[in-house]
């Protein structure tokens, strides 16, 4: 249906469908109207898009499956991740590393090949993460996760460094140096953490300091940095060790998460609570900026490697529908602060406490095992599809964007932090079926838009809206799903547009369009001109 504009300032209701239930939903809401107040003329600059620098994986070897790979295509084609990192790229089950009767090594990268062959054909980088200790050059028995990554540091530092710089020579050789340059190199994962690392922080810059000047050896243009801390640590020690040393460091990573109650809880034992601070992640990120800006090494590249609203892969916020709103508040927080901010992890087939036994548990992904979309991935599907020219606009949780074409993309939500305060953690809370209050309305207005016809798309994720977590607990919460039930959760969680219109506008009009918005809805408005 076309609709005709007569007035100068036309307003369109783009009014919810019906709640599908009872309660919550239907509260009325003392909020103030929202304003989102743009001038499709008044560009702030190019769209910031580290968001989907890099994601995450759980180890190299799940990789070599075919399922893994099937999502992982699907994630990279709609959310467009540059590059990924995970775990275990020189774990036992890589078969990366032996030694003879007399100590001398053999080196082997036939799994290593087969996984980054893959990843280079999909169009994504590995970000490579030196880790964990194959076990015939560990000076010790300690391990991690269901798969026994070796954490204990090399028993020889220069048997260490010739694998590092056999395996990088072995890279420059297969894909060329002018690609490998384009790669980061990341020494080990949180050493800060007695579970990640047995040595000190000084084994650790030990190690780093050979790891560094083996992948130097191959190419001084190579890419390397750490420490690849948890919680934002050791930013200035490194920077201070590498300074002092004359150590090459081309970056700084390191790690956040959204919850309280410590960190590193591999079978995820540890009850977690979403921290109330509002700028809980963000915070972190911003502070490491400062910390590198007051350094020896102002310019430093910062990568957050791994981040997310929990760090336990048994936190239900994973697969509620508070998630998508949790990244785009973190994100938008976090600014221009990081080159990259890695979401951990892209799905769900992620075994660090083993193979999971129902298909939603908690788990980090974006998508869970049977590949089903939650919340959290229309998150990063909206933000691929801004356009590469952000808009000047004043509200704090919403961009505005426009493409080459002139296109309007509009990306706006609600963060609302639900969790009660201080009686109830994030594994008693999240788990259950949770109706979103109202929180009154927003109103958008364009101004500048080009007269002519447009179609105006949709989408929309929260309570009973591209949830698929709710589906699956009002489908009775099987411990497996069937091929229908899965296709049944899909089709209802499918990220279709929940409206589409035809307009015309007129030369000189202001557009406005009201929303009704509830606790942590999220909305993606596509205006294409015909």
């Amino acid at each position: 249906m076309k609709t005709t504009y007569a007035a100068c300032i036309l307003l369109i209701s783009l009014c919810m469908y019906s709640p599908i239930v009872q309660g919550k939903s239907n509260l009325k809401s003392d909020s103030k109207e929202r304003l989102i107040t743009v001038d499709i003329n008044n560009p702030k600059g190019n769209l910031n898009t580290m968001f989907n620098e890099c994601v995450g994986a759980g180890r190299a070897n799940e990789g070599l499956r075919a399922d893994w790979q099937e999502q992982l295509a699907y994630v990279k084609k709609t959310c467009n991740f540059k590059y990924i990192r995970m775990h275990g790229l020189l774990c036992d089950d890589m078969g990366v590393y032996k030694e003879n009767k007399d100590g001398q090594p053999a080196y082997n990268y036939q799994y290593i090949d087969k996984l980054y062959d893959f990843l280079l054909s999909i169009g994504i980088k590995p970000f490579v993460e030196l880790g964990f200790m194959p076990s015939a050059l560990a000076s010790g028995k300690q391990h991690i996760f269901w798969w026994k990554g070796n954490v204990t540091p090399p028993k020889d530092y220069n048997k260490w460094a010739d694998l590092i710089r056999n395996l990088v020579q072995h890279f420059t050789e297969r894909y060329g140096a002018d690609e490998v340059k384009t790669w980061y190199f990341e020494v080990w994962n949180e050493p800060n953490l007695n579970g990640f690392w047995a040595g000190t922080q000084d084994e650790y810059f030990k190690l780093y300091a050979y790891t560094v000047n083996a992948i130097k050896w191959v190419n001084k243009a190579y890419r390397v940095g750490g420490p690849s801390t948890a919680g934002g640590s050791w930013v200035p020690e490194m920077i201070a060790f590498c300074h002092k040393n004359a150590l090459p460091l081309d970056f700084i990573s390191t790690h956040s998460y959204g919850v309280k109650q410590g960190f590193l809880d591999e079978f995820g034992n540890t009850g977690t609570i979403l921290d109330s601070n509002p700028m809980s992640v963000s915070g972190d990120m911003i502070h490491s900026r400062e910390q590198i800006e007051a350094s020896p090494m102002p310019n430093l590249e910062l990568h957050y490697t791994e981040w997310s609203s929990s760090y336990t892969p048994a936190d239900p916020i994973h697969d509620s529908y508070h998630e998508a709103s949790y990244i785009l508040e973190k994100i938008k927080q976090v600014g221009n602060a990081v080159n990259s901010m890695s979401y951990w992890v892209f799905t769900d087939i992620f075994e660090e406490a083993g193979p999971r036994f129902t298909p939603f548990h908690g788990g980090f992904g974006l998508l869970n095992t049977q590949g089903i979309n939650k919340p959290a991935f229309y998150s990063y599907k909206f933000l691929n599809e801004l356009g590469n020219t952000e808009l000047a606009n004043t509200d704090t949780r919403s961009w505005v964007c426009k493409n080459d074409r002139g296109d309007v993309q509009i990306l706006l939500w609600d963060f609302t932090n639900t969790l009660p305060k201080d009686s109830v953690n994030d594994q008693a809370y999240y788990i259950r079926n949770l109706p979103a209050t109202a929180k009154g309305e927003v109103t958008i207005s364009l101004s500048g838009l080009p007269a002519g016809t447009y179609r105006l798309n949709r989408y929309q994720v929260g309570y009973h809206v591209n949830d698929a977590y709710t589906t699956y607990l009002e489908m009775g919460k099987p411990d497996q799903l069937s091929r229908q039930q899965t296709e049944t959760i899909k089709q209802m969680n499918d990220g279709k547009p929940v409206s589409t219109e035809i307009l015309t506008v007129k030369a000189g009009e202001l557009c406005s369009k009201k929303l009704n918005i509830r606790e942590n809805d999220v909305f993606f408005l596509k205006l294409v001109k015909l």
